[in-house]
């Protein structure tokens, strides 16, 4: 017991001594200075380039096009693979609803054959033993005459 609480002292002095060094320390952080300077312009500085100061080759612009273009078409066939997927996980939440339907038809309509040959059953039973009780009343009755 008594090593116990001194192991949990020392424990406990250890613990503290680095929350209290982790909380007093200031750790310094170096990073890359800047290269070049940044410059930020506001609104009365910004200046727009018309199109004769931008020279844009014509390769760039078929180029430009061509990508679009086959941006498009990657977004059309994109569409219709998504509305293809969803078709046909409607369809198959369909098919899992058919079939449920079906086996629970399948289940009513055994259900109902088990309730109908029960009472069948039933009233074979009922005749029975009337018969059973009728014959045992004429016999005693026969015998205690």
């Amino acid at each position: 017991m008594q090593k116990s609480n001194r192991l949990l002292n020392f424990y406990g002095r250890v613990i503290s001594t680095v929350i209290l060094m982790s909380l007093l320390m200031t750790f310094q952080v170096f990073g890359e200075q800047q290269t070049e300077p940044s410059q930020i312009l506001n609104e009365n500085e910004t200046r727009f380039y018309s199109d004769l100061e931008v020279d844009w080759p014509a390769e760039l612009d078929l180029l430009i096009d061509e990508i679009s273009e086959a941006a498009l078409e990657a977004i059309e066939q994109a569409a219709g693979e998504a509305a293809r997927a969803a078709v046909l996980s409607m369809l198959e939440r369909e098919a899992m609803a058919f079939k449920e339907v079906n086996r629970w038809r399948v289940e009513a309509e055994r259900f109902s054959k088990e309730i109908s040959q029960t009472k069948r059953n039933r009233l074979r039973n009922i005749v029975i033993t009337g018969l059973v009780c009728f014959t045992s009343g004429l016999l005693v009755g026969a015998i205690i005459r």
